[in-house]
């Protein structure tokens, strides 16, 4: 049986200053209508949805599934399969009731089986795949109808324009970073995009995650921490498997990206399952979430050439 690894979470807050932002259910201007271009359309955003402080960010991509869509899949870098709701299996057709054909899910919270499907084509940008293999996953990702993965993706760069609304995934030429952008080299652990950060001086092992609405950190990350932080809020996380998991969500001295320094962030520890799965108990790590990558104006994934190219708001 195959293993799927995704890392999106739904975060629920249960303190007053986030409480109004973080829900479950998507509200009526969140609900995708039926589409007919390869515009998304609707009154998000096309492609990216900023993070804002009062607001949940995500990045939206506009996929073509069997030659019908485009569906509107949230960008997951912390997932090795991409995966849809089962709205979207009706739309194409296709049952997914087949008790024999099935794949073992890991999220944030925990592991589920679930129904898989088969497509004949997956297309965004320069993205093609064949015979695509989608588990069929909750529809817990607040108006998007899945996740885009990074199956494929070995090769292309994407290039996330927050300001303007703009995703665009091509294949990589080894494009240096613009005037304005900085650069940094990340590493591909098995599928995982990781790179080093610094939270206030303590070396942490970061995990680009784009399908994660907040930040979550370790145990090990909030023990170094924690004769600088604040008593925190608890928060309930509720993952891609609907497995629910506690943490504590507490305010950070500035994550130092690079040259890149972002303040005044709250980051969200507990004992997560999906640390447990990558091996990521012993030394301080993150799944860095779009609160704080949201905070960017351009990001510039290039899995061909293993960096990070970003530029910050002015």
């Amino acid at each position: 049986m195959r293993q799927v690894c995704i890392a999106t979470a739904i975060l629920f807050l249960m303190g007053p200053v986030f409480a109004a932002t973080n829900t479950v259910a998507p509200t009526d201007h969140q609900v995708a209508e039926p589409l007919d271009s390869v515009m998304v359309e609707g009154n998000e955003p096309r492609y990216v949805a900023p993070t804002l402080r009062d607001r949940i960010g995500r990045i939206w991509a506009p996929v073509m599934i069997n030659g019908k869509g485009p569906f509107r899949l949230v960008l997951d870098t912390g997932a090795n399969s991409s995966a849809v709701i089962p709205s979207v299996a009706h739309s194409l057709g296709i049952p997914y009731h087949d008790s024999n054909n099935v794949v073992q899910l890991h999220g944030v919270t925990g592991s589920a089986i679930v129904p898989n499907i088969v497509a004949d084509t997956f297309e965004v940008g320069d993205l093609l795949i064949d015979r695509a293999r989608l588990p069929v996953v909750a529809d817990v990702f607040g108006g998007a109808e899945g996740v885009l993965g990074t199956n494929g993706l070995d090769d292309k760069r994407i290039f996330i324009d927050f300001r303007n609304d703009y995703i665009q995934i091509a294949r990589s030429h080894g494009q240096r970073a613009p005037a304005g952008f900085q650069k940094l080299p990340i590493k591909l652990d098995g599928q995982l995009l990781t790179f080093d950060i610094r939270i206030g001086g303590i070396r942490t092992k970061a995990i680009l995650d784009t399908g994660a609405q907040q930040t979550i950190g370790n145990r090990s990350l909030r023990e170094a921490l924690i004769r600088r932080s604040r008593e925190g809020s608890t928060q309930t996380i509720v993952g891609v498997t609907l497995d629910v998991a506690q943490g504590q969500s507490i305010p950070v001295p500035p994550i130092s990206i690079g040259e890149i320094e972002i303040h005044n962030m709250r980051v969200t520890f507990g004992d997560m399952f999906i640390f447990d799965k990558w091996n990521l108990t012993r030394d301080p790590a993150m799944l860095l979430g779009m609160d704080v990558i949201g905070t960017l104006d351009t990001l510039v994934i290039d899995y061909k050439e293993r960096e990070l190219q970003l530029r910050t708001r002015h």
